[in-house]
């Protein structure tokens, strides 16, 4: 072997031997808890904070569904079949956000306890959501374009947030 490809070979394997070392201390650097024993956010905060985020995503997909209602802007066929998909998947996630765990001790929610207390009413509430958003998309790709039939089946989901919301969260 030449000099110049032994030297090559040997720079490879040192090399090849910091990304190894270097990946093992990232393993263990990040399988090491936070100094003071702090191990993250508690499952209720976690729940907390994941519904937060479903809704706010909800609301901003949905804001544009609601402009094309009011007629304050004009019917996009892309970008309404966007935001609709969006919703139809994120309605998936609602109840999820809702384990028993978070009914207790977490101060930043305005979920009322009649959720927990009225469980079966609830569930049916976002199932109703749900089953309403897939039916906005499907009249959506049929009609493509504010008819009356997309006005109904969206004014249907507003209906399905407006009572839950009346029911279940805190003013």
């Amino acid at each position: 072997m030449s000099r110049t490809l032994m030297t090559a070979s040997r720079m490879m394997l040192a090399g090849g031997a910091l990304i190894l070392g270097a990946s093992f201390a990232l393993s263990a650097y990040s399988q090491t808890p936070p100094a003071g024993g702090a191990a993250g956010p508690s499952p209720a905060r976690q729940a907390v904070e994941t519904r937060k985020a479903v809704f706010t995503l909800i609301g901003n997909n949905f804001r544009l569904i609601g402009n094309v209602l009011k007629g304050s802007v004009p019917y996009d066929s892309a970008a309404v079949q966007k935001s609709i998909a969006r919703v139809v998947f994120l309605s998936d996630l609602v109840s999820e956000g809702f384990p028993e765990v978070s009914n207790i001790g977490e101060p930043d929610t305005k979920a009322k306890a009649d959720i927990w207390t009225n469980r079966a009413d609830f569930d049916k509430k976002v199932k109703n959501f749900q089953a309403h958003a897939i039916a906005l998309q499907q009249v959506n790709d049929t009609e493509k374009d504010a008819s009356e039939a997309f006005k109904t089946a969206a004014n249907a989901v507003a209906q399905d947030c407006k009572a839950c919301h009346d029911e279940y969260k805190a003013k």
